[in-house]
């Protein structure tokens, strides 16, 4: 049985749902469990409409000129002009409108939201030198997730930076802060060392040489400055590890079944959310989460069946919420129930990220029940 030291997870991640209000600022209460806490990590989407992805941080910090979009390529403060985050809460956070007098990504009027939050260090960060440059990190080892911001050398090659974990990440996802480039993704079931993704689009993995430099341990992350337009621009790295009982990641081959009769995926604790890549093929990065629920039965791929979450969103799109392929939440994992080749095409290949709403098995060894 899975045991876990992380008996209530949404100490550490939450999911937030709220209806727009039209007011600037807006205040966002976040609704963890244990009591609401200070998010570190911000990732915003309205629902309902073909609105931005807006990502936060509390180490690069608030304010329109910070916001970056899984969903584009561009710099820092792309999207700020359409509501920004202004303020990281005890209770949650902030939206202010920004110069385009609008606050449409984080309050219109009657739209809906969705913001998924993790806890890393309550913003406080320390200097890390255990890379071959220096870094910023602010890391949570309980939860296994740190944030790192760093800057690339001046000169091309392989360097390495420290994230404060103490244990080897699960998964890395870099963007660059100063220049328009890639969401650059490592996972550790994407095979070969140089392998990567993109969290910005749907193309296959793909292997470029050293892209990850030396490769990854339990103090530093490995990274390449490839060409000298790369050199000395300033990056952020999100960095997850994996923790029993909390979050897992993994991967799993597609059986291509249309009668919800997908694979089976063992996680050792019941999701609130799931992000599920195919890495053979050029399909979106689906985000399930159980509070987004289940569209109406319309079609083959939707559905009531059991706990199915037909409605998700796609990471690398900014459309609305729809049936990008259901998945099952149950007790101890999740299923895929749809023959879509984003979550399910026979013989495909998926890793995904998943984090808890509790373990299977508590600390004390006591098993919970499935919703």
């Amino acid at each position: 049985m899975a045991y876990t030291n992380i008996d209530d997870p949404s100490a550490y991640f939450t999911t937030t749902l709220w209806t727009g209000s039209g007011s600037s600022p807006r205040a966002i209460t976040n609704d963890a469990n244990s009591g609401n806490f200070q998010p570190d990590f911000v990732w915003t989407k309205g629902r309902n409409e073909a609105y931005e992805h807006q990502l936060y941080d509390s180490s690069r910090g608030t304010g329109e000129s910070k916001g970056l979009t899984s969903n584009d390529t561009s710099v820092e403060g792309y999207v700020g002009r359409y509501g920004y985050l202004s303020s990281f809460d005890s209770n949650g956070f902030t939206g202010t409108a920004g110069s385009a007098s609008s606050i449409a990504y984080f309050n219109a009027s009657s739209k809906t939201y969705v913001a998924w939050q993790w806890k890393a260090n309550g913003g406080t960060t320390s200097s890390n030198t255990d890379g071959s440059i220096t870094s910023t990190v602010q890391a949570n080892t309980d939860a296994g997730f740190s944030i790192v911001t760093y800057t690339a050398p001046s000169s091309s090659g392989n360097f390495t930076a420290g994230h404060g974990l103490g244990v080897k990440p699960a998964m890395v996802i870099t963007k660059s802060r100063s220049a328009t480039g890639g969401w650059w993704t490592w996972h550790k079931d994407l095979g070969q060392p140089n392998y990567y993704v993109g969290l910005h689009t749907s193309v296959a993995q793909a292997f470029e040489a050293n892209i990850w430099g030396a490769g990854f341990d339990t103090s530093t992350i490995g990274l390449n400055v490839a060409a000298s337009s790369q050199a000395s621009q300033t990056y952020v790295a999100y960095c997850f590890a994996e923790k029993q009982g909390y979050s897992k990641f993994g991967k799993y081959v597609g059986n291509g079944s249309s009668d919800f009769n997908g694979p089976f995926v063992y996680t050792g604790f019941a999701p609130r959310f799931v992000m599920i890549k195919r890495t053979d093929g050029a399909n979106d990065w689906i985000l399930h989460d159980y509070k987004l629920g289940t569209l109406a039965s319309t079609g083959s791929e939707k559905g009531n069946v059991g706990n199915v979450n037909s409605a998700a969103l796609r990471a690398n799109e900014n459309s609305a919420i729809d049936d990008w392929g259901s998945i099952d939440m149950l007790s101890n994992g999740f299923k895929a129930r749809s023959d879509a080749a984003s979550v399910n095409a026979s013989g495909g290949t998926y890793i995904y990220m998943a984090f808890a709403e509790h373990p299977f098995t508590t600390s004390t060894g006591i098993p919970t029940t499935a919703r």
